[in-house]
């Protein structure tokens, strides 16, 4: 198994304007963890920690599940949902049965939600702040703390250890398998460029 180089730490600072008439306050975000992934193409997100300014909560239970909900939604986004099609246009992925969407065993083993304290919003409803969407988007951090992880098993292929790859989200098992080079890889044959694909991915 391999694990990115050290644990990843993902900060977000979204740039909202404390003056003019754009936005009313500062949200900040802070996360660490460290996904497992191996050879077949299976990730495991083992533990996060998360950071989060909500302002003066109005209710931390709430928050906290808002929070803890957002980021696996991201996470789900970034790791399994994947739309394809056929080269006419007609939807493979239909349902939940072709449709991956993120379950119980989704959620890493352990996830830690602590709100930031003493940093109110003197412009909003009981000096609140925004608690749905800025967790979402530290899901996104999950895809590239698995493309580390997956520069150190390219590492250990001597023939092709390129740490310069191409990684498109989401990070399904199959592209992950696929990002890490090894010699049963070499061994399938190419697809030749002009060959007529069954599928289009998203």
């Amino acid at each position: 198994r391999f694990i990115p180089r050290s644990p990843l730490v993902c900060s977000f600072f979204l740039p909202c304007l404390v003056t003019g008439v754009c936005f009313c306050f500062v949200l900040f975000l802070q996360m660490s963890h460290s996904p497992w992934l191996d050879l077949i193409g299976h990730h495991e997100v083992r533990r996060v920690d998360i950071c989060m300014d909500v302002g003066a909560s109005l209710n931390p239970a709430i928050d906290i599940g808002q929070v803890e909900g957002g980021f696996v939604q991201g996470m789900g986004l970034c790791t399994l949902e994947e739309m394809v099609y056929s080269p006419e246009g007609v939807t493979f992925s239909r349902g939940p049965g072709a449709y991956k969407l993120p379950g119980f065993k989704c959620i890493p083993v352990e996830l830690n939600v602590s709100l930031l304290r003493n940093a109110p919003n003197v412009r909003a409803v009981h000096s609140s702040k925004a608690v749905g969407e800025p967790p979402f988007f530290l899901g996104s951090s999950v895809m590239f703390a698995i493309k580390d992880a997956i520069v150190s098993a390219r590492k250990e292929d001597t023939q092709n250890g390129s740490s310069v790859f191409r990684f498109d989200s989401p990070a399904t098992a199959e592209r992950i398998r696929l990002a890490c080079t090894d010699t049963i890889l070499r061994q399938i044959p190419q697809v030749p460029a002009d060959a007529k694909r069954w599928n289009v991915v998203v």
